[in-house]
């Protein structure tokens, strides 16, 4: 049995490529002759696959080093090409060993730099460094392009081809040319393992739940739960007066994760968001269970780094007026894709659907605005405090008048 998944993404290079999806089950492959749906095993008779052997030989034949023909490589690429010449970066072929790479980091440890990547407007961008990780370290901040990782040039490059240049073994080093305001800058940054927990909580001014959500993946809503039951206890015992939830930096995640956790705040019946598709059944993501903070004050921190999943749930709490959302516009991912493994382990990850939010709204590429605008100003160490944190001051404060 294969197992197909409908997914909400935003690839994440931390050296590493972390995919999101909801479990989403298919049907089998029952023989190499039914992969394809009749039409296109009809569409394509009308081909000459003996363009692609030809050249295949005459790279055999012509080629000066023959050392590095790899005909698995060749094949694979083959394949790359063809998928790529769809023209969507979200659309993609996926090699054995970045299929099981990508599984491997959405249980949320993975070894590379700790820096999330998307694409826009063609060219590979940071989305946001992970906290504390060797790319935060080094200096890496969110909206820097990546222009060359060791030298070479990451033009017309897939996010999965940047990602496996990027990934690498802990303690080995890769150099990244990046471009922030117009300026090109070198960094070289040594890989080390990377641990993301999925929720960070605490409590702020001994009075305001803060929950920092930073992914949504394998085990995003076991641990939500367990800080959801901390906060509800002292939500009951009025020993706060609301709470922060801090999707900043936040690269999205499984679908849905985000419609579980969105359920929390709303009542049941709730939409939390629309998917539409020409190719697969538009659904109505509601609200199915009682949450536990339906009735808390709420603000909810975003930034350009949020993305996807974290998008979802913003928007929905925002559009059922359960959240003032407080920061900077949204990195804007709107579309859905389905992660399908195929024979021999390798994957593929095709655009089948967008999303949309409950009021209507389609946010690919313009993002969300927040209720309250407040940039951040980092300082030369890239870095914030509780108290130079202006967003995080403004989400409080909003709790506490």
């Amino acid at each position: 049995m294969k197992t197909n998944k409908l997914t909400n993404f935003l690839i994440i290079a931390a050296g590493a490529v972390i995919i999101f999806g909801v479990g989403f089950k298919a049907g089998e492959y029952k023989n190499s002759k039914s992969y394809l749906p009749a039409n296109s095993i009809n569409n394509a008779r009308n081909f000459d696959f003996n363009l692609l052997y030809e050249t295949m030989a005459q790279v055999e034949n012509k080629f000066i080093d023959k050392k590095k023909i790899d005909y698995q490589k060749l094949y694979y690429g083959t394949i790359k090409g063809m998928v790529s010449s769809l023209e969507d970066p979200y659309t993609f072929f996926l090699t054995p060993e970045e299929n099981e790479q990508s599984k491997e980091d959405l249980e949320g440890k993975f070894e590379g730099i700790g820096a999330q990547l998307g694409l826009k407007e063609g060219r590979v961008i940071v989305v946001a460094p992970l906290k504390n990780s060797p790319a935060e370290k080094a200096g890496v901040r969110a909206g820097d392009f990546v222009n060359k990782v060791d030298g070479q040039s990451t033009k017309n490059w897939t996010l999965p081809t940047t990602v496996s240049k990027i990934r690498g073994e802990k303690g080995t080093k890769v150099t990244l040319t990046l471009e922030r305001s117009e300026k090109e800058f070198e960094l070289t940054i040594t890989r080390d393992q990377i641990i993301v927990a999925s929720v960070e909580f605490s409590v702020k001014n001994n009075s305001v739940a803060y929950l920092r959500l930073n992914q949504f993946g394998e085990n995003t809503n076991a641990e939500w739960d367990k800080a959801v039951g901390q906060i509800a206890a002292l939500l009951q015992s009025k020993k706060i007066n609301g709470m922060v939830l801090d999707v900043r930096d936040n690269p999205g995640g499984y679908l849905e994760s985000s419609v579980y956790l969105a359920s929390e705040f709303l009542p049941r019946g709730s939409l939390v968001v629309k998917q539409e598709s020409t190719v697969t059944p538009s659904k109505d993501y509601l609200v199915e269970r009682d949450g536990k903070l339906i009735n808390i004050p709420l603000t909810v921190l975003i930034n350009k780094g949020s993305a996807s999943a974290s998008e979802i749930l913003a928007g929905s709490l925002r559009d059922h007026k359960k959240a003032t959302l407080i920061g900077e516009k949204t990195f804007g991912k709107g579309s859905v894709q389905e992660a399908i493994d195929l024979s021999t382990g390798a994957g593929l990850h095709v655009t089948v659907a967008k999303w949309i939010l409950p009021n209507g709204d389609w946010i690919n590429s313009t993002g969300i605005e927040p209720n309250i605008v407040i940039v951040n100003e980092p300082d030369e160490a890239n870095t914030l405090t509780d108290e130079t944190d202006a967003q995080l001051k403004r989400a409080l404060d909003e709790i506490l008048k």
